[in-house]
């Protein structure tokens, strides 16, 4: 009998609460090295690199969290210094705030695509964005939330909220970082709490010595995966290290184009996490290069990544596959 997506998050979860040095609200996070989120306009061009407009971000707050929480944007809006610029300023932003029954537990929330329900559960705040440069490089703050307003779910580490960034209209790119607080005018991590996503899209840095990381979680139920990524724009090469990988190599895509690679697990690789390496090319430089990217299980079920990774940032292990001469 295949395991539920809760069994495999269950795990996940006991996992995650185990570690102590949890603080996962920053998104990007510092362990991934990655500068910003980026989702463009709804008029935009894909060859850009997105896909269809849209970003999905998920918060799990523990259940024994009994203080509000706040979901803050670092420049929402599109216009000047970190966005992307295409023509002219003309790019319109939603950002909205779900929580309640099904915000994550509607499976089209957990989807590549963007069909059907994926806006489920209940609205709580949501607010547009323009090239009004009030927040250019400056904090937005949504919330006070109470955790309660959240989708109850343990298997998915207590109350779950869902933030969705999607283009309205226009072309240009919109870049910005994100942070779950206990504070409305300043960033404090929530005790316990993570983020996680399914379909994850955010820029590359232009310098070619950073390497960008991405870290889903193996649990022992996972014997394949799938990777699909998008515009890549051929821009180096994407790695897998893991307690038996030492670099094993992922398809990588072009311009405008989806690419996948299938990538067996073994059994050293369970309940650990896999440490994706995106390592850019030295020359000649790609420079503004915006990558989705997505992972599948066996039976096709989208992988979370984690913006921390669960047990560490794993490390291979040379003792494996190697017996002693007789």
């Amino acid at each position: 009998m295949k395991p539920s997506t809760a069994t495999y998050f269950l795990i996940i979860i006991t996992t995650f609460i185990n570690v102590s040095y949890i603080s996962a609200q920053p998104v990007p996070a510092i362990d991934e090295n990655i500068p910003y989120l980026v989702t463009f306009g709804g008029e935009g061009d894909s060859a850009w690199g997105d896909d269809d407009f849209c970003q999905i971000i998920f918060f799990s707050i523990p259940k024994t969290y009994e203080h509000p929480v706040f979901i803050r944007v670092f420049d929402p809006e599109i216009s000047e210094d970190i966005d992307e610029l295409k023509g002219e300023w003309n790019t319109v932003m939603r950002y909205s705030v779900y929580g309640g029954k099904g915000a994550c537990s509607e499976e089209d929330a957990r989807r590549s695509n963007l069909k059907g329900n994926y806006n489920s559960g209940n609205l709580l705040a949501s607010k547009i964005f323009n090239s009004n440069t009030r927040y250019n490089n400056n904090w937005y703050t949504f919330g006070p939330f109470n955790p309660t307003e959240g989708e109850l779910l343990p298997d998915y580490g207590g109350y779950v909220f869902k933030l969705i960034i999607e283009g309205v209209s226009g072309d240009d790119g919109n870049l910005y970082k994100l942070f779950l607080s206990t504070e409305g005018n300043e960033n404090r991590p929530v005790e316990g709490a993570f983020a996680f996503y399914f379909k994850y899209k955010f820029r590359l840095y232009n310098d070619a010595n950073e390497v960008s990381h991405i870290y889903p979680y193996i649990t022992s139920d996972v014997v394949a995966i799938k990777q699909s990524n998008f515009d890549w724009d051929n821009d180096g090469f994407i790695r897998i290290i893991s307690p038996a990988k030492n670099g094993e190599i992922l398809a990588a895509s072009g311009d405008d184009d989806w690419v996948e690679s299938r990538h067996t697990i073994s059994k050293e690789e369970h309940n650990s996490s896999l440490d994706i390496q995106m390592i850019k090319r030295k020359s000649p430089i790609v420079k503004d290069n915006n990558v989705v990217i997505f992972l599948e299980n066996q039976y096709g079920e989208l992988m979370p990544f984690y913006s921390i990774p669960i047990g560490g940032i794993p490390k291979y292990k040379y003792s494996i596959g190697i017996k002693p001469k007789q």
